[in-house]
């Protein structure tokens, strides 16, 4: 079962603990000595920008696919380091991203710092709701410059908050690509702990097996795999890329949410639970897909009137970071996340985006 690493920062002490815990993350992913090292300084300058400048926040480590997948079924993995706080927000964010740029009197080379040395990195702040950076840093297989299928341009991202800051989160996402099919799953194991999470890695595992399926095969296979454990509430959708199409099917309260030319529209997942009590007839809803368009599947760790912003309906932004803002939204320091707490966030990158 994958860790997944939330570490409060509200003093120096934590900075350590974000960094030790950005090495565990690497052994995972299998990241040699450098990587490892940047990976490590990368949380460590995250996590004490926390302190400088937003009076702490929370560093979410972990280890997930590449945001752009190579068809076929490499699994490299990277490790992500996202941070996100309700602080003061950055007014200007290209110059807090040049080096030498400093509020607080440092060396003001950490922002920039971590952009050059992480293979991906992206950030989104607005002055007085606070910022979410994402960084993730490994080896990306198999993915060319030359690939420019519709399918290439196809892009995911994930964070993923365990409850009560458990080792593990009962809830896991995946995605795989067949071709021009892309298929993202969200799974949410009943309860918490080790056994949800032994469900929902199941359905990940699983997942890999399915990648030309369709959503609604993809769940009875996932049902077959998910037998022996606790279940899961899944939901899985597919972009046919090829022929501009999004395919959803799901089982239990997994939410899903598509946005569409700027209007937000929920797809509706069957009552039941993948592993013990699957629907004997499973619904698979179908819609145009197209570059504007952004998915968001998520678990009932969000709060039951969570309503998307129009920060999250960007294609611009990596789709973790969407995920993370999503989550930085739906939540407070007064208020924190009531579960384990996944949001995945599908979109494309249009034909001349970067």
């Amino acid at each position: 079962m994958p860790r997944v690493w939330d570490v409060p920062v509200h003093d120096s002490t934590r900075v350590r603990d974000a960094r030790v815990a950005a090495e565990h993350a690497a052994a995972v992913a299998g990241l040699d000595e450098q990587r490892t090292a940047t990976a490590a300084l990368v949380a460590t300058e995250l996590a004490t920008n926390l302190l400088k400048h937003a009076g702490g926040g929370q560093v979410l480590i972990d280890v997930v696919a590449p945001a752009v997948l190579a068809s076929g079924r490499e699994r490299n993995q990277l490790v992500q380091v996202a941070t996100v706080d309700h602080g003061p927000g950055i007014g200007d964010v290209s110059a807090a991203l040049s080096d030498g740029f400093t509020t607080t009197g440092s060396l003001g080379a950490g922002l920039g710092t971590c952009a050059r040395l992480s293979d991906d990195f992206d950030l989104h702040s607005v002055p007085g709701r606070g910022t979410v950076v994402v960084a993730r840093i490994g080896r990306v297989l198999g993915v060319t410059a030359h690939d420019r299928s519709p399918a290439a341009r196809v892009r995911a991202g994930a964070v993923n908050v365990p409850f009560g800051g458990g080792e593990y989160s009962g809830d896991a996402w995946a995605w795989v690509r067949s071709g021009d099919r892309v298929t993202l799953m969200l799974a949410d194991g009943l309860g918490h702990g080790p056994e949800a999470a032994r469900a929902s890695t199941a359905a990940v595992e699983a997942l890999r097996g399915a990648a030309h399926l369709p959503p609604a095969e993809a769940l009875r296979r996932l049902d077959t795999a998910l037998s022996g454990t606790r279940g899961a509430a899944v939901a899985v959708a597919q972009v046919d890329a090829g022929a501009s199409v999004l395919r959803f099917a799901g089982v239990g309260n997994v939410g899903a949410r598509l946005c569409e030319e700027g209007t937000w529209r929920h797809l509706v997942s069957r009552p039941g639970i993948v592993g013990s009590h699957r629907p004997t007839t499973l619904r698979e809803e179908e819609t145009a897909w197209a570059d504007d368009r952004v998915l968001v599947l998520h678990s009932d760790g969000l709060p039951s009137r969570w309503t998307p912003t129009d920060d999250t309906c960007r294609t611009a932004v990596d789709p973790a970071v969407a995920a993370a803002v999503t989550v930085r939204d739906a939540s407070s320091p007064a208020r924190p996340v009531r579960d384990d707490t996944a949001v995945a966030v599908l979109a494309s990158t249009p034909p001349d985006g970067p």
